[in-house]
């Protein structure tokens, strides 16, 4: 019998019917009403993954291993003399072998108040239904809690729309994970998100309206806050009561005694899990101790030798947007180590290496940039010797290069959560006839369980299959098996229009980070061939998308947002400047002129975007896209207007190519500049396609980037008409769209391209592929289907209802973003700066209505 069925419950059951099918006959009593789900992964409810796509339980698997699953039915009794499990509903189960895995609870502290209305934790399904309901009504939400599950709680509360605190009672952020140095820069990424961080505070009373509601918070530090939700995410402890009933023992701070076997004092009863303490005194609150766990458990079961003598508990995930990682001996107890340290606070980078007196790998902390951890983190259990320097492995990529998971010894465990090693992999491959990941997932189970190593899988699959001469198929991740050159041609020849019939004809899983706006930007891009007007903000489309896309605007360092229209070629009346100026102005808007001949304005709330758009296109403006990937600009220099040097007027074919390429949507961004003459002031050459005049026409040059790493534009052709170059960059662009990989600037992507410029072309030039009619076709349809974005959410109450995060308090100031004055404007303050809020009132103009339901 099975007391428990969550993660580690259904592993048990998977590992025991392998091991002895048909051995046990075996009952399940769960609490919940619903079979085991993926509780790692149960954020991304609210993103819209259902409670059916988090489910772990098979369909047909009671039937074919005769399980009997008795739902919403807990355990309430053990009887070890009668060897019998009565449930709540009264019934009773006699037993031969007896597992509880009855997980944990999380803890709520017996403060005053913390049963008020509005008070959750965060650990079912049902929670975050309720956490959501509440939500509706609420206008700042308070984690209590500051370690993962806290943070992903605060994740969702700033997902809801809510004004977002994290209380923690230690002196940093995720304190059992991070160092004092990742803590500050795991902080600092957060409040620049717009969540407003509490440490080294404790929870002293909370207090309720007289409707019963959560109306504040009292911490110890003698702050109080204003907050009408709370989540409480400050651990979990062992459920361990049913063991202390029946007087099994169990450890001083809670859990169930068990040895190696995970047997208790009686050997008829194992326990699995977080309810257990481990023969190495430890409680493990993660899931890949728990899997190890079920699967020595049900090797014991099925008379083999099942062991679990301690495991990894390495974390690496992403919390409200920040990559952060942990592994190995993060904190340096170990005599003799030495740290290795790379912090970029510019950009929010934190890597701390801990190395062993003999040259090991021992652990690390990383935040910002988790990018190594797939190979830091075997690279440590392994225990081999570094073969590079230690500092080759924090260093950025453009400074250092470190080894990837090829490099791994044979014995270095890959995924954690089901202790599979690099050799074991390497196996799947070469002697168990694995040709892609998703068979070395179904032999090994490496990367089913949180996913954190599929990189590192996919790496290694490749090399073994590639060093036995097999063609490697490389997917955009492990939900296509089809690069996005190719689903780009299968969306536009079957006329796809939403992701999720893509990934059931064509893919498989549920989609990631990396599928979804890949998709989304192809979908985007193919609106108007597939004849769809499907608005970027509407239905599945809007789950697709970036951070920035999702509000038509930039988000900045402290919360607030930035509004940039379009310029067409720097050219601006006298009028548009007034028009800019005065909205600047009326709601506190720092204003920027930038390199690309626009003028940003920084500083805008989520709700005042609508209202700040709605006066710029009656001012005539329209979006520029800053936020998207899509065309940014088209800078120019005045040409032969103004200038004496100018042959060909430069600012005339900037705004017609910027007209024309306005919203179309692309791998990466897209910057273009046209100069007048080969003096070059617009710099066309540094973009991914410019237009330099000449005396007979005008020379484009494409492929050429800032950034990073720079690279010069080459000449594609010159002293063309204006007709050919249109025509030319037309199909430069689509064949780009076409065949690029996912955030692949154009510079890279003609790198990579086997022939280079001169099979590009051969392709957009002398049509050597047979396809410059639909590369035309797809253009026009383009440029006779634009719209902009802005203009039409304005014109769509259900989109405006994206931006209410402060409608229920209209007036009242975000507190957590706030500004500083700096010559003559404001910029958003630092954490040790004493701000102001700014909302000025919403002004000139008709007023808009923005309902919630």
């Amino acid at each position: 019998m099975l007391v428990g069925h969550g993660m580690v419950g259904q592993r048990f059951l998977e590992a025991l019917t392998e091991r002895a099918p048909g051995a046990w006959r075996i009952t399940v009593l769960a609490e919940e009403a619903r079979p085991a789900y993926d509780r790692v992964h149960l954020t991304s409810w609210f993103s819209g993954t259902t409670a059916d796509e988090l489910s772990m339980w098979p369909e047909g698997f009671a039937q074919s291993h005769g399980i009997d699953l008795r739902l919403g039915d807990p355990a309430v009794r053990i009887d070890r003399a009668a060897r019998t499990v009565t449930s709540e509903s009264g019934a009773e189960f006699p037993y031969d072998a007896l597992v509880l895995a009855t997980g944990s609870y999380p803890f709520v502290p017996p403060v005053p108040g913390h049963d008020a209305q509005g008070c959750f934790v965060y650990r079912t399904i049902e929670d975050l239904e309720a956490i959501r309901s509440w939500a509706d009504t609420a206008r700042t939400g308070t984690v209590v809690g500051g370690g993962l599950l806290g943070l992903e709680a605060a994740g969702a509360l700033r997902a809801l729309g809510l004004d977002t605190h994290v209380v923690e009672f230690a002196p940093r952020l995720m304190a059992l994970q991070v160092d004092d140095g990742g803590g500050a820069a795991l902080r600092g990424k957060i409040e620049e998100l717009g969540v407003t961080v509490h440490t080294a505070a404790g929870t002293q009373a909370i207090e309720a309206g007289a409707d019963g509601r959560v109306a504040s918070m009292a911490l110890s530090n003698g702050e109080v806050l204003a907050t009408d939700l709370v989540v409480f995410s400050a651990g979990v402890r062992p459920r361990d009561q049913l063991a202390r009933d029946c007087g099994l023992p169990v450890g001083e701070r809670g859990g169930i005694v068990v040895d190696t076997a995970c047997r208790t004092a009686d050997p008829r009863i194992q326990a699995i899990g977080e309810c257990a303490l481990a023969a190495d005194g430890r409680v493990y609150g993660l899931v890949a101790p728990g899997y190890a766990m079920a699967e020595a458990a049900a090797a014991d079961l099925a008379g083999l030798e099942g062991s679990f003598t301690g495991a990894d508990t390495s974390t690496k995930l992403k919390l409200l947007g920040v990559d952060v990682a942990s592994f190995g001996d993060a904190h340096g107890t170990t005599e003799g180590s030495l740290e290795v340290l790379y912090s970029n606070s510019r950009e929010g980078v934190y890597k701390k290496l801990v190395v062993g007196a003999d040259g090991s790998l021992l652990g690390g902390v990383l935040v910002g940039d988790a990018e190594a951890y797939d190979m830091l983190r075997p690279l440590a259990t392994s225990a081999a010797a570094l073969t590079v320097p230690p500092e080759q492995l924090v260093l950025p990529a453009s400074i250092g290069t470190a080894p990837g998971p090829i490099a791994l010894p044979d014995e270095a465990v890959v995924c954690s959560c089901h202790n599979v090693t690099k050799g074991a992999i390497r196996a799947a491959v070469t002697d168990g006839g694995c040709a892609d990941v998703p068979a070395v997932k179904k032999c090994t189970r490496a990367g089913t369980g949180c996913g954190s190593c599929v990189k590192a899988l996919g790496t290694i699959v490749a090399d073994e299959l590639a060093a036995a001469g097999v063609q490697v198929a490389r997917g955009l991740c492990e939900h296509f098996a089809h690069t996005r050159a190719e689903l780009f041609e299968i969306v536009r020849v079957k006329g796809i229009t939403t992701f999720s019939r893509l990934i059931d004809e064509h893919g498989t899983g549920e989609g990631c980070d990396v599928c979804k706006p890949a998709v989304g930007s192809i979908l985007a891009s193919l609106n108007a061939e597939l004849g769809n007007s499907v608005h970027i903000l509407d239905g599945e489309q809007a789950a697709l998308q970036d951070t920035n896309d999702h509000f038509l605007a930039n988000l900045q360092r402290n919360g607030s947002y930035s509004v940039v229209p379009r310029v067409p070629g720097g050219e601006i009346t006298p009028e548009g400047l007034i028009a800019i100026g005065e909205i600047a102005r009326d709601y506190g808007l720092y204003t920027k002129i930038t390199g690309g001949q626009r003028i940003d304005m920084f500083g805008a709330a989520v709700d005042q975007l609508p209202h700040i758009w709605e006066r710029l296109v009656a001012a005539g403006f329209e979006s520029g896209h800053a936020y998207g990937k899509a065309l940014r600009t088209v800078k120019s220099c005045v040409g032969e207007t103004w200038c004496r040097y100018g042959v060909q007027d430069s600012v005339a074919l900037a705004i017609e190519l910027e007209l024309r390429y306005r919203g179309l949507r692309a791998p990466h961004k897209l910057k273009s500049a046209v100069s007048g003459c080969a003096r070059e002031c617009a710099e066309a050459q540094s973009k991914d396609f410019g237009v330099i005049a000449t005396s007979a026409g005008w020379n484009l040059y494409v492929g050429g980037n800032g950034g990073m790493t720079p690279r010069h534009a080459d000449l594609l052709v010159s002293d063309v008409d204006r007709e050919t170059l249109m025509r030319t960059i037309d199909r430069f662009l689509m064949f780009y769209i076409r065949t690029a990989d996912r955030l692949e600037r154009t510079a890279p992507w003609i790198e990579r391209m086997e022939g280079g410029l001169d099979h590009l072309r051969a392709v957009v030039v002398d049509d050597s592929l047979g396809i410059c009619a639909e590369l035309d076709e797809l253009m026009a349809r383009h440029v006779e289907t634009y719209e902009d974005e802005w203009r039409a959410t304005l014109q769509d109450p259900d989109r405006l209802r994206r931006f209410v995060s402060f409608v229920n308090a209209p007036g009242t100031p975000d507190p957590t973003v706030r500004f500083v004055p700096e010559r003559d404007q404001v910029r958003p303050a630092r954490e040790d700066e004493d701000g102001n809020t700014l909302r000025p009132a919403l002004v000139a103009g008709p007023r808009l209505e923005v309902r919630t339901r």
